[in-house]
C-alpha cells in the first residue's frame, strides 16, 4: 500500500508493530527479495510492484510461475484475510487490480517482444550461444563487417547468411579484419539451431520492442505493471537471460542522467536471478556490476528475486540496499553458510539474532532492512508482510482478456511480425547476381568455344574443299592430258591410215613407178612422218 511517499511492505514484531516502509526516493537504490520457496517471496513482490504502480511508477517483471498474472485482478475476500486486514490495521484496504500489461516474447499470449540480432550485439549473443573465446572473436569479426557493408542484422537467418558470407569470403576479409575458420562458424551455426528450436526464430525480428512503451502510465496516474509471460520461456533460460540483461544494457545506455529523484522513473524485477549470472564471463559480469552501479543516476530500480543471496555476485549484491529476506533452510554446510552470510549482511538489531531469525522465519514474515531518509540502512526489522489488494493467485481467464483487449494498440504495433529486407535478403539477391553473372560468363565462354569451334570447323571445310578443288584441278589436269594424248594417237593412228589410203590410191595410179617411188611422192606431198 502507498503511505506519505512509502510503500507500506509489513508491520515490525510485536509489541512494537512499528510500520516498515520502502521509501520512493530510496527505491532506485536497487533491492533484494530472498528466500527458499513457498516462503511468501511472490506476495512480497506483488505488494512492492503494487506500490510502485498507485505512485504512477511503471514496472517490469517476469511471471516464471503464472501467478503475476493475478496483479491485473482485484483479490478475493476470506476469512483470512479480514484477519490480516484486521490485524494490520489495514484502514480503508479494498481489493483492487493493477494495470497492466502482458508480453510474450514467444507470441503465445500477450504482445510480442521482439529485438533484433544487432540489438543484442555480440557480445551478450556470444553469452547467449555459449561460444568460446575463440568463437567470440569470430562472432565480433562477423558483426564488424556487417556494420561495414550496412547490412542489418534483424533475425536468425540474417545473422546465418552473413556467417556463410563471411566463411566463403575468409581470404578476402582476412588481412583487414582477422582469420575467420570454417570451424568456429559452423560451430556457431550449430549453436543457432539449438536457440531457434528453443524459439529463438519468434524471439529475433521486427517490430523490435522499444522500451519507451514500458515507461506509461494508465489513464488513472498508475503505472503500468509490464508483465512477461516466461513460464515457457524459462523452459529457455539462455534466452530468458540474454533478454533481461538486454533490457539493463539498452536502458543504461540510452537514458539520460535524472540524478536523485522523489520515485524511479521504472523499476525492473528480475525473477529467478540466479539464470543471470550462472556461468557468465567476467568480461559480462564486469559489464552488469557497472550497469547496477550507474543506472541508478538515471532513475531506474532494479530488483533482485532468487532463493538465496549467495545466487548473486558479491559485486552485484554490495549495490542491492532495501533487502527482504524470508526463510531459508540449511541443512547442509555450504547452506549454513549463505544463512550466515545473509545475516551479516544486515544493520543488526539488539532484539534479536538474524542468523537464528532467518531459519525460524514462517511464510509471509521476512527481515527486512531498507534505507532511511539519509540513505543509511534502517536497522534490521522481523516483519509480517501486507497483503496485496490484487489477486495473490493467477488472474481468471476473463480477467486476463480484459486486459488484453485494453492493449490493442501495442498489439496493433508489435502484433504481426515485419520481415523486411536485411541481410539475408540482400546477401541473397548479391549471391544471385554473382550466379547470373557466373551463369552469364558461362554461358559467353561456352559460346566462345562454340564460335572457335565453328570457326575451326569452317577453315578445316575450306581446306578440305581447297585440296579438294587442288585434287579436281589435278585430276582434269590429267584427264586433259590424257585425253590430248588419246586425240594425237587418234590423229597420228587417222594420219597413218590417210597415208595407207593415199598410198595405195597412188600406187594404184603410179604403179608403173614402184614402191620405193610412191613413198617418196607420199612423203613429198604429206611431209616426213613423224616418229
Amino acid at each position: 500500500m502507498l503511505k506519505d511517499n512509502a510503500i507500506w511492505m509489513g508491520v515490525g514484531a510485536e509489541p512494537e508493530n512499528k510500520p516498515v516502509s520502502l521509501l520512493l526516493n530510496q527505491a532506485n537504490r536497487h533491492g533484494l527479495i530472498a528466500g527458499a520457496s513457498g516462503t511468501g517471496k511472490t506476495v512480497t513482490l506483488k505488494v512492492m510492484a503494487e506500490g510502485f504502480s498507485k505512485a504512477g511508477v511503471p514496472v517490469f517483471m517476469a511471471d516464471v510461475k503464472g501467478d503475476i498474472t493475478g496483479m491485473c485482478a482485484p483479490g478475493k475476500d476470506s476469512e483470512d484475510m479480514q484477519e490480516r486486514i484486521a490485524r494490520f490495521g489495514l484502514e480503508g484496504f479494498a481489493y483492487e487490480g493493477c494495470p497492466c500489461r502482458f508480453w510474450d516474447m514467444l507470441g503465445d499470449q500477450g504482445i510480442p517482444a521482439r529485438i533484433t540480432i544487432s540489438d543484442m550485439g555480440p557480445s551478450l549473443l556470444s553469452r547467449l550461444l555459449e561460444l568460446t573465446e575463440v568463437q567470440e572473436g569470430v562472432l565480433d569479426i562477423v558483426f564488424r563487417i556487417a556494420d561495414d557493408k550496412n547490412l542489418l542484422l534483424i533475425d536468425l537467418k540474417d545473422l546465418r547468411s552473413m556467417l556463410n558470407y563471411v566463411a566463403e569470403s575468409a581470404k578476402e576479409y582476412e588481412t583487414t579484419y582477422g582469420k575467420v575458420s570454417s570451424q568456429s562458424v559452423g560451430a556457431i551455426l550449430r549453436k543457432l539451431i539449438s536457440i531457434e528450436d528453443e524459439g529463438g526464430d519468434v524471439f529475433f525480428g521486427e517490430p523490435a520492442l522499444d522500451l519507451a512503451d514500458w515507461f506509461a502510465c494508465a489513464p488513472n496516474g498508475q503505472g503500468y505493471v509490464n508483465v512477461l509471460n516466461a513460464a515457457k520461456l524459462i523452459q529457455s533460460p539462455q534466452i530468458y537471460a540474454m533478454f533481461l540483461l538486454w533490457m539493463l544494457s539498452e536502458l543504461f545506455d540510452t537514458l539520460p542522467e535524472a540524478g536523485d529523484l522523489e520515485k524511479p522513473k521504472f523499476v525492473f524485477f528480475f525473477d529467478e536471478a540466479h539464470l543471470l549470472f550462472n556461468d557468465m564471463p567476467g568480461e559480462l559480469l564486469d559489464k552488469i556490476v557497472q550497469v547496477v552501479k550507474l543506472i541508478r543516476s538515471k532513475g531506474v530500480g532494479v530488483y533482485f528475486i532468487t532463493q538465496s543471496p549467495s545466487d548473486i555476485p558479491d559485486e552485484v549484491l554490495a549495490q542491492l540496499s532495501n533487502r527482504v529476506q524470508h526463510g531459508l533452510r540449511a541443512y547442509t554446510p555450504a547452506e549454513q553458510k549463505a544463512v550466515r552470510a545473509a545475516a551479516q549482511s544486515f544493520r543488526e538489531n539488539p532484539a534479536f539474532k538474524s542468523e537464528d531469525a532467518i531459519l525460524e522465519l514462517g511464510t509471509g514474515e521476512a527481515l527486512v532492512s531498507f534505507l532511511n531518509e539519509d540513505g543509511q540502512p534502517e536497522v534490521v526489522e522481523r516483519a509480517k508482510i501486507l497483503p496485496p489488494q490484487c489477486l495473490m493467485a493467477a488472474a481468471p481467464e476473463s480477467d486476463l482478456k480484459a486486459a488484453l483487449d485494453a492493449q490493442a494498440d501495442l498489439m496493433a504495433k508489435y502484433g504481426k511480425a515485419v520481415d523486411r529486407e536485411s541481410a539475408f535478403e540482400q546477401l541473397s539477391e548479391e549471391a544471385e547476381k554473382d550466379a547470373e553473372a557466373e551463369r552469364l560468363a558461362e554461358e559467353r565462354a561456352a559460346l566462345e568455344k562454340e564460335r572457335a569451334e565453328l570457326e575451326k570447323l569452317k577453315a578445316k571445310e575450306a581446306a578440305k574443299a581447297e585440296r579438294e578443288a587442288e585434287r579436281a584441278a589435278a585430276k582434269a589436269e590429267r584427264e586433259a592430258e590424257k585425253a590430248a594424248e588419246r586425240e594425237a594417237r587418234a590423229a597420228e593412228k587417222q594420219q597413218e591410215q590417210l597415208m595407207k589410203g593415199i598410198g595405195k590410191i597412188a600406187g594404184q595410179i603410179f604403179g608403173t613407178f614402184g614402191r620405193e617411188a610412191t613413198r617418196q611422192i607420199t612423203r613429198n606431198l604429206f611431209g616426213g612422218r613423224r616418229r
